[in-house]
């Protein structure tokens, strides 16, 4: 577990010279080439058939255009899927012209990704080096699903605010928030937050003003309860065929099981399942998902009342809680793989190899939703038991990963346990001091 491992020295110069292939590793140009050709990769893959890309020019662009023309504006009047802050990435590639809206949308995804590079690797902190590879090894194993979605916003957000945490606390918190009101699920690492450092009134208070002057704005256009109407479509839609808990039905599918079978369902245009007891666990998945959070957040508290830095619980505690969002949810997208990258990123960053055992579970995972995803999506409708068992062991890594995190946090680990964590020093534009490097924790910085 993430203890257990040795912990990594960070000087600023190896004792031995490092090889070229170190060098090549360690250097911007190498990680700004390579950042490139991953997005080209991935972006192609998406453009190719567009398969990956489907609800960009199917769904976001129809939104944009009605939003611009003023015919309407979805979560102001009328329900919206998404909270409010969604509208403004949505309508952003509508700078590109209507033609050009799925190149706007590339691009603001790369951009976006681009930035949250930039934070991560301006320093040349070896871990978080290494750190950066991973994310990009993560993006080409996830392939188009990591570009295609509104998540991708979220998802380079989070690393940021993330990477800002230790040095700019009111920034970070006001981008993670903001994330969160273009997805929910950055909530879950502002908990997190909350519980891992001792300025937790602070983060509170900045991340509900911030809210506030979020939600200000719709409801100034007259939204009322359309503002808050993503709750109530989500708790109200069916069990869709990704999600853990529809692998059941699905195997059932598989084999022709009466009654059990995929379907379209075209008020939210995605493909459930059916089947006898569906409907009461999909009932069950939100209590089970809030009982999940309840413990794990507890798991958390423990962990700090018991000294453990917070290097260790944020991102810990960050991953359990995204994954126990994904595990007990009754979506279960694709796109949802994307949420795990922000807390294996900064777990990299502080711990290291200490983070290695999750950073490989969620690269498996990625790998296992491409596998399915998109490409090979029309087997999966059918469906057919090979691709139901590539989706199932896919679903199985949740657990795992959550198995992981969970007992990670539940070991009874001493400060000294943690002597070679380190914390980022620099997250541009913030410098935590005049020439200040990444050093190992010996207190909270609050």
């Amino acid at each position: 577990m993430g203890m257990e491992a040795a912990p990594v020295p960070a000087p600023a110069t190896p004792r031995a010279e490092p090889g070229a292939l170190r060098r090549a590793a360690y250097s911007p140009l190498s990680l700004w080439i390579a950042f490139l050709a991953v997005h080209l990769i991935v972006a192609g893959l998406a453009l190719d058939q567009g398969k990956g890309l489907g609800d960009v020019f199917l769904v976001y662009k129809p939104w944009a255009q009605l939003a611009a023309q003023g015919t309407q504006i979805v979560g102001v009047n009328s329900d919206w899927v998404y909270p409010f802050g969604a509208i403004v990435p949505i309508m952003l590639p509508l700078l590109f012209g209507s033609d050009g809206y799925v190149w706007g949308w590339l691009n603001l995804v790369t951009l976006l990704n681009a930035a949250a590079f930039a934070v991560l690797i301006v320093g040349r902190e070896p871990r978080r080096m290494i750190a950066a590879w991973w994310w990009l090894a993560f993006l080409l194993l996830l392939g188009p699903i990591a570009v295609g979605r509104l998540d991708a916003v979220s998802a380079s957000l989070a690393i940021v605010g993330l990477l800002w945490l230790t040095l700019h606390e009111r920034a970070a918190v006001v981008v993670l928030t903001a994330a969160t009101w273009i997805k929910v699920w950055p909530a879950a690492i502002l908990l997190a937050a909350v519980v891992a450092l001792r300025s937790r009134w602070h983060i509170v208070l900045v991340a509900v003003v911030t809210s506030a002057v979020i939600a200000a704005v719709p409801l100034i256009f007259g939204a009322g309860w359309h503002l808050l109407s993503f709750i109530t479509m989500q708790t109200d839609r069916g069990l869709q065929i990704e999600a853990p808990v529809s692998t059941i039905w699905m195997w059932q599918a598989a084999f022709h099981v009466p009654g059990a079978e995929v379907y379209y369902d075209r008020q939210l245009l995605t493909f459930q399942v059916s089947g006898q007891g569906t409907a009461a666990a999909g009932s069950l998945m939100n209590p089970l998902f809030a009982l999940t959070a309840i413990v794990v957040t507890l798991i958390g508290v423990r962990a700090v009342r018991r000294g453990t830095p917070y290097t260790r619980i944020l991102p810990e505690l960050s991953l359990a809680l995204v994954t126990a969002f994904i595990a007990f949810n009754k979506v279960g997208s694709p796109q949802y793989v994307v949420w795990l990258a922000a807390p294996v990123v900064i777990g990299l960053a502080y711990q290291g190899r200490g983070f290695r055992i999750p950073a490989i579970l969620v690269l498996v995972t990625a790998g296992l939703t491409q596998v399915f995803y998109p490409f090979l999506y029309d087997w999966l409708l059918v469906p057919d038991p090979a691709m139901v068992a590539v989706l199932t062991v896919r679903n199985l890594m949740y657990f795992v990963i959550l198995g992981w995190t969970v007992a990670a946090l539940w070991r009874k680990r001493h400060r000294q346990e943690a002597a070679g964590d380190l914390v980022p020093a620099h997250a541009w534009p913030f410098h935590s001091a005049p020439g200040a490097h990444a050093e190992p924790v010996g207190g909270d910085p609050r």
